[in-house]
C-alpha cells in the first residue's frame, strides 16, 4: 500500500549548495527510506536551500518561500524534522519551522480542526555531544502543540562520543540500533497515519 505521502525537513544550516554533506539529511533520507518501505513516499526538503523567512504567520511576504513548503507539509500524511544539535539544542533552522508552525494554531477546516489534525509528525536526531533526548522533547511537544499526532517511539537519533568529532555521516555503516529505530519510528508513524485517515478527530 502507498496510499500516504511524507515529507522530511532536513534542518541543517547547511545549504546544498555549500557542496557539504549533512547528517541531518542523511538521517532524514534513511527516515524515509523506512517510510518508503512501509507505504509512505515523499521527499525531502532541506530548509535552507528556500527563502524562508522568520515569523508565526503562514505568509511573511516578500520572497518568503515557506507558504511552498507548507502546501507539501499540508499534502502530506507524514512530516519528518530532521535536526542536527548545536549546544544540546535543535538548530536555528528547526526552531524557524516551529515558529512558522505556530500559524497553524489558527487555521481550521470546517468544523473548527486545525488543517494539522490527522497529521502524523516523527523526529530524527543526530550530533556528536549528548541532548538527543531534549532535543527530541523539544521538537515533539510543539509539533503536538500544533496539531500533530505522534506514534509511539516516534523519534530516532543518533549522538556520537562527547567532545569527539565523529559525525553521524563519517560512520562506515548505519548501527544496528539506530536503523532498527529509523525503522520503528517510521513503521509506527504509517500505521498511526492509516488509523487516522480512516477515523478522522472529531470536530
Amino acid at each position: 500500500m502507498t496510499d500516504l505521502r511524507s515529507l522530511v525537513l532536513v534542518c541543517t544550516l547547511k545549504p546544498s549548495s555549500s557542496g557539504s554533506s549533512s547528517s541531518s539529511d542523511l538521517i532524514g533520507r534513511q527516515v524515509l527510506d523506512r517510510l518508503t518501505a512501509h507505504g509512505a513516499p515523499g521527499e525531502v526538503v532541506r530548509v535552507v536551500d528556500h527563502q524562508v523567512r522568520f515569523g508565526v504567520t503562514t505568509d511573511e511576504g516578500d520572497g518568503d518561500e515557506w507558504p511552498a513548503i507548507r502546501e507539501k507539509m499540508l499534502n502530506a500524511d507524514i512530516f519528518v524534522i530532521a535536526t542536527p544539535i548545536w549546544l544540546g539544542q535543535p538548530s536555528s533552522v528547526t526552531k524557524m519551522v516551529l515558529e512558522r508552525l505556530d500559524a497553524e494554531l489558527g487555521e481550521t477546516d470546517e468544523e473548527g480542526r486545525m488543517l494539522t489534525f490527522g497529521k502524523v509528525a516523527a523526529v530524527a536526531v543526530v550530533g556528536n555531544e549528548d541532548g538527543a533526548h531534549h532535543t527530541v522533547a523539544e521538537c515533539l511537544q510543539a509539533l503536538n502543540d500544533t496539531g500533530f499526532s505522534i506514534a509511539a517511539n516516534g523519534s530516532t537519533y543518533w549522538v556520537g562520543e562527547a567532545m569527539h568529532g565523529t559525525d553521524y555521516q563519517d560512520l562506515d555503516e548505519t548501527p544496528d540500533v539506530t536503523a532498527g529505530t529509523n525503522d520503528t519510528a517510521a513503521k509506527n508513524s504509517v500505521h498511526l497515519a492509516r488509523l487516522l485517515k480512516a477515523a478522522p478527530y472529531p470536530g
